[in-house]
């Protein structure tokens, strides 16, 4: 057997030139008790959180793979709820930085996140249309709510254990969260409802839709309209009966011809205006509901004050008392209507602020000064945080600080490393960054034109950038200075090669022109010193325009790739024509040259990377490397493997010999544009549309190809797996609520541990019996031989050992991994049950894990004769442990109110004993000056 060829496999360093990702939403969040400071962002599969005073980012909340969709802070400022791309749900620790709980339930995106007033429960929207309501307490699913037709765009949970849910599909619904039923739906808008706002302690509600308009509801809560002397059953009476369609505006039928009342009734009471005219993008209020902000897709946020309820009967007071004077000296009567105030008078334009670019995303806190603080997310990877004294006659927000040296404004084009790998280039639209690649800190900032190709000069002092208006500009990087600026081309410059001898380089750009370019040294004017310059030499005139350009390593050769789909070859120093490599059927947008000049590797918008030898020109292999167009090829120095990138959003790694796949680099959320890899090979920065640059790092793990396919064969096993059909739960109707959980691959994993840990039971059990007939028939105690993963646990009992597994099934993956256990288990589980609640120990989780399996197996368990008994124990058991563990808590309860109580008595006492104390004191100094006096 031959020896197989040893990869080395390259791993994900860091992510850097990132302020925040667009996709989510911007969070204040209280980092060590400081309000209005510090600011939370998605970034990517991380959440970054910035100190919007110093600049700084203070924490990394790392993510898995997906990216980053929705930010929900708690109540009490401690943990953070984040949203994902796939679906799931984490809740991070602000203190440590830790993800505590993962909840898994929603197939799509999450949408929205919003906490209840305590912080115990979560419920989340996402775009698979389920709102789903999360016990954050106990790390587990309560129940999922169907009845919107699209997506989920907003959830706002009322101290009334209400719920009130906005979709694409131009619902909003009204939800009882005690009877988990829909029992009204809001059906007055015409198009999306995009946000939700809840004000005047909420008797209101504002909506956002895709016109102008911010639509105003006045909610009557039935229990406060109701005649106090009558009953709390009678009012409760008919609160969920069903869900309530009305066609207009006015939403205050009655329940689909029901008698009863229900739990409110909603009117429209009239609109806003907003001066955008396109849609709501984010509509919120700060924590007191006093201010309410929203923007659609311009750089303008609107900010409006809701006035409570003691101003606006103020302002009726003096509107009324205006009224009678006007009445008076017209000496006419005072007319019989009441004077009210407008809509506009009670939610009333504070200020327009204007951001220097559009706004994604905005969030806004009251500071116990009175002073309003608003961050701002921009498209532009900007984060601008604003004050706003709504104190003064006329507010003016006043931009208190801006995040930006972080990153680019737009999508990074082109990427170059130094010859000592320390140094990263990066370019785009509007700037040049220096980056240290150790410490990934921006050393550098330089304005340029929309850049498109750039390089290191030898002796890393200067770089050159070719930018799409066809100039090449030269920088100086210990200065940070532009030095010179050429017109090189009269289109876009798209290639940048340097000369292997590194006396010179050469451009291709859109004018049919390759030129070639040597560097000098001129003497400036204005300093003593030669500066460096760069001259023209040569030009090469093609036909078509030149998209690529590469050296050989032996300045033997030269390729130009052309718009017409092939690659020319040509002699460096005659620049007569060697071959033409043709065979791709789009354009050849990339390619390099191997360092010993064998091989040249051409990718193209056709997706596919061929391989040639440029001896003869032949093609050894055609690869169909991405789903999309190959936007980057790149060769590791000393080897024949090379670097791919697609706008797939993946980066692959090939082997030029053996034709193979080594390894893919999955990382990017969007179209990676271009990678550079450094001299020595050992690190590879990569740039995407997500505004993110990823640097790559060479280990020292060795990569086996036949375990790279296996574990790749996994993980599409454990994606089809998570696409499968969901279990059917015995007995559930597809109505409005079903099980919060899904299928995942941990749930089956879970399952199939709890199935492993029975069946070792199983085999205890029978090994036990086996002994003791031995023993009986031998007349003396034989010994036993001890299971060796008893033996691990500390030799404890197969009954222990299952109870064990079960408490290691995650609390919010409990109910799925029950749910696909086979029934053939839950025979001997309730066995267990019943012998572990005898004992008292994991009353809770035994008892939930019961309730459950004889909720979803009722029928096969009532109809076996076997298990009566069992269940006749447990019957018995449950009761009285339950019974026995409330009588505890009420007790601890009772005990600790009476401290409190105790505490809360002596603080009283020492607080007077002090006053007293204080006063005598006072006293017998005054007498001792009168006495000194006298």
């Amino acid at each position: 057997m031959g020896l197989t060829k040893q990869y080395l496999r390259y791993g994900p360093a860091a992510l850097f030139g990132l302020v925040a990702s667009t996709r989510g939403n911007v969070a204040f969040v209280a980092l060590r008790g400081e309000q209005g400071r510090c600011v939370a962002v998605p970034a990517c599969e991380h959440v970054f959180v910035w100190d919007t005073r110093k600049g700084e980012k203070v924490l990394i909340l790392k993510g898995l793979k997906e990216e980053v969709s929705c930010l929900c802070p708690s109540p009490d400022g401690l943990h953070l709820a984040v949203g994902y791309e796939d679906g799931s749900i984490r809740v991070f620790s602000l203190l440590s930085g830790e993800a505590n709980v993962t909840f898994n339930g929603h197939k799509a995106a999450v949408t929205a996140l919003k906490y209840d007033h305590l912080g115990g429960r979560l419920v989340s929207g996402s775009k698979d249309t389920d709102v789903i309501l999360w016990d954050v307490i106990n790390e587990s699913g309560l129940y999922r709510l169907k009845g919107h037709k699209d997506a989920v765009t907003q959830v706002l949970l009322l101290k009334r254990n209400l719920l009130v849910t906005s979709g694409k599909d131009t619902l909003v619904k009204w939800w009882d969260l005690d009877t988990q039923h829909c029992f009204k739906t809001l059906v007055g808008h015409r198009t999306e409802v995009w946000g939700l706002a809840l004000v005047s302690e909420e008797k209101r509600l504002i909506t956002g839709t895709a016109d102008s308009e911010l639509r105003v509801w006045d909610i009557s809560y039935i229990q406060e309209i109701k005649n106090p002397d009558e009953p709390e059953s009678k009012k409760s009476k008919g609160s969920s009966l069903g869900a309530e369609e009305n066609t207009g505006e006015d939403e205050t039928l009655k329940l689909d011809g029901s008698p009863e009342e229900r739990l409110l009734t909603c009117s429209k009471v009239g609109s806003i205006m907003r001066e955008g005219r396109d849609r709501v993008i984010t509509l919120a209020t700060d924590q007191t509901g006093k201010i309410l902000a929203c923007h659609g897709t311009d750089a303008v946020l609107e900010v409006f004050s809701v006035l409570s309820e003691e101003e606006v009967q103020k302002k009726l007071e003096k509107k009324t008392k205006k009224a009678k004077k006007k009445a008076k000296q017209k000496s006419e009567e005072q007319p019989d209507g009441t004077v009210e105030l407008s809509l506009q008078e009670e939610i009333q334009r504070v200020t327009n602020i204007r951001a220097s670019a559009k706004i994604k995303s905005f969030d806004l806190t009251l500071s116990s000064k009175g002073e309003l603080k608003i961050v701002l997310l921009l498209q532009n990877n900007i984060i601008e945080s604003y004050n706003l004294n709504l104190s003064a006659q006329v507010p003016q927000a006043v931009r208190a600080s801006k995040i930006t040296i972080g990153g680019h404004r737009s999508d990074v084009r082109t990427l170059a490393f130094s010859s000592d790998n320390i140094a990263i280039l990066s370019a785009a639209a509007e700037s040049v960054k220096i980056w240290n690649r150790s410490t990934l800190q921006c050393i550098r900032t330089m304005e340029c034109d929309y850049a498109l190709c750039s390089l290191f000069v030898p002796g890393d002092r200067q770089v050159i950038v070719g930018t799409k208006t066809g100039k090449l500009q030269l920088y100086d990087l210990a200065s940070g200075s532009l030095m010179e600026t050429l017109t090189a081309h009269d289109g876009a410059v798209w290639s940048i090669a340097l000369s292997p001898d590194q006396h010179g380089f050469m451009t291709g750009g859109a004018d049919k022109c390759v030129k070639f370019w040597e560097f000098e040294l001129v003497k400036d004017e204005s300093i003593i010193q030669k500066r460096l310059s760069i001259k023209q030499m040569r030009i090469l005139q093609l036909d078509e325009d030149v998209l690529c350009v590469r050296y050989s390593p032996n300045h033997k050769l030269l390729a130009v790739s052309l718009l017409d789909c092939t690659v020319k070859v040509f002699y460096t120093d005659t620049l007569k024509f060697f071959l033409s490599l043709y065979g791709h059927k789009l354009p050849v947008l990339c390619m390099d040259i191997s360092y010993d000049g064998a091989l040249i590797a051409t990718g193209s918008a056709d997706r596919n990377v061929k391989i040639w030898g440029l001896d003869f020109g032949d093609c050894h292999r055609s690869l169909f490397a991405h789903d999309d167009s190959v936007m980057h090829l790149q060769f590791v120095a000393k080897s024949h493997l090379f670097f791919t990138a697609g706008k797939d959003n993946k980066i692959k790694q090939w082997d030029a010999d053996k034709f193979e796949h080594i390894q893919t680099l999955e990382g990017h959320h969007q179209e990676v544009w271009c990678l550079a890899l450094s001299p020595n090979g050992d690190y590879m920065v990569s740039a995407s549309h997500d505004k993110s640059l990823r640097l790559w790092e060479r280990t020292r793990e060795p990569l086996i190809l036949e375990e790279e396919r296996e574990m790749q064969r996994e993980a599409e096993y454990e994606e089809s797996v998570a696409k499968e059909e969901q279990p059917v739960v015995a007995g559930e109707t597809q109505g409005e609520t079903g099980l919060a959980g899904k299928k995942t691959i941990e749930t089956i994993k879970a399952a199939e541990r709890i199935m492993e840990a029975i069946e070792l039971y199983r085999e205890e059990m029978a090994k036990l019996k086996e002994h003791k007939a031995i023993c009986k028939a031998a007349g003396k105690e034989v010994p036993l031989s001890v299971n060796p993963i008893l033996h691990a646990y500390g030799n404890i009992t197969p009954s222990a050992y299952v109870l064990e597994v079960f408490k290691k099934v995650k609390s919010s993956e409990l109910e799925e991994s029950l749910l696909v256990l086979p029934f053939s288990y839950v025979p001997d589980l309730l066995r267990l049950f019943s012998e572990h609640i005898q004992l008292g120990s994991e009353m809770e989780l035994l008892c939930r894990a019961l309730i459950f399996l004889l909720k979803i197996h009722f029928g096969q368990i009532t109809s076996n004769h076997m298990l009566v008994s069992v269940i006749e124990n447990l019957k018995k058991t449950t009761i009285s442990r339950v019974s026995e563990a409330r009588d505890v808590l009420g007790f601890n309860m009772a005990g600790l109110q009476y401290l409190k109580r105790e505490i809360e008595a002596k603080d009283e006492v020492t607080f007077f004993a002090d006053a007293t104390d204080r006063f005598e004191e006072k006293r017998r100094k005054r007498k001792k000056m009168v006495l000194a006096v006298i």
